[in-house]
């Protein structure tokens, strides 16, 4: 089964407020997603072009700024190991020149699917970010929700991420 790439995205949302301010979020509903979410008013849709399947958006237009991305694949009858999953996730991670150190790691559930959720720090030529991934295994998806952060943001930011995570509603 192919990984939900950790650099990856998709669907252009118009949603630049930074993520140190209050939130409000605004519910997303988009026929193509297989869930609905609220994300931050005023943050922007994101697309790295690389065909990813969901939703990519960032508290800002330039550097620094928070990037959140719900991304899923669909499984067509795949059985999937979130470990596995995971494990091609650092691989890409390492392939382009960074490295990962795995903070943390506990199972979570989210809109009522069950998955496992990891935090990292990601260090990189231009310095370190932290990450929080959450990887679900949903009756038809493999969901890949990430948040992406410079440290010193990253416990604001973390806040958002978890109201937007408290937000899902799987079609």
């Amino acid at each position: 089964m192919n990984a939900v790439r950790p650099l990856c995205a998709a669907l252009i949302v118009t949603l630049a407020v930074p993520a140190a301010q209050a939130q409000t979020l605004v519910p997303i509903k988009d026929a193509r997603l297989p869930f609905s979410v609220s994300l931050p008013k005023g943050w922007l849709g994101a697309d790295f072009g690389d065909g990813a399947q969901g939703l990519s958006v960032v508290s800002a237009k330039a550097p620094p700024a928070t990037l959140i991305r719900l991304l899923f694949t669909p499984k067509n009858g795949a059985a999937v190991n979130l470990n596995t999953e995971f494990q091609k996730f650092e691989a890409g991670i390492k392939a382009s020149g960074a490295t990962t150190r795995q903070l943390s790691s506990r199972a979570a559930r989210y809109g009522g699917v069950s998955g496992t959720e990891r935090e990292y720090t990601l260090s990189h030529p231009g310095g370190q970010l932290r990450m929080r991934v959450w990887y679900g295994n949903g009756a038809k998806n493999l969901y890949s929700f990430q948040l992406t952060d410079a440290p010193a943001r990253f416990v604001q930011a973390n806040a958002v991420f978890g109201k937007v995570l408290a937000s899902l509603r799987f079609n």
